[in-house]
């Protein structure tokens, strides 16, 4: 765990901003294949600040790499050692039917 400075602040730098700390996981295992998923990796080079999310269903998952199939039909390989958070999400919510309005 982060230790304080001397003389700093009495909260540790994350819990500045937003007052909660979090611990990112990559919670997926082969058994989670089938299933939607959400990771949260770095696209550009592993020193990269960068970070996006790619919601999907997990086709592959292995100690090398993950793929995740888009709702737009895109297949995107994520290696694992690029995988900053991952887990299982639930299904979408129904869509709702839009029906005449009632008088």
């Amino acid at each position: 765990m982060p230790t304080r400075r001397p003389g700093s602040p009495g909260r540790l730098p994350c819990e500045q901003v937003t007052g909660m700390r979090y611990r990112l996981e990559v919670r997926l295992t082969s058994a989670d294949v089938g299933q939607r998923v959400v990771i949260r990796w770095r696209p550009g080079p592993a020193d990269s600040t960068r970070m996006t999310d790619v919601l999907g269903i997990l086709e592959q998952a292995d100690a090398g790499s993950f793929a995740v199939r888009t709702s737009d039909g895109k297949l995107v390989m994520i290696p694992a050692g690029r995988a900053l958070a991952g887990k299982v999400v639930p299904p979408p919510p129904a869509r709702r039917r839009r029906g005449p309005r009632p008088p």
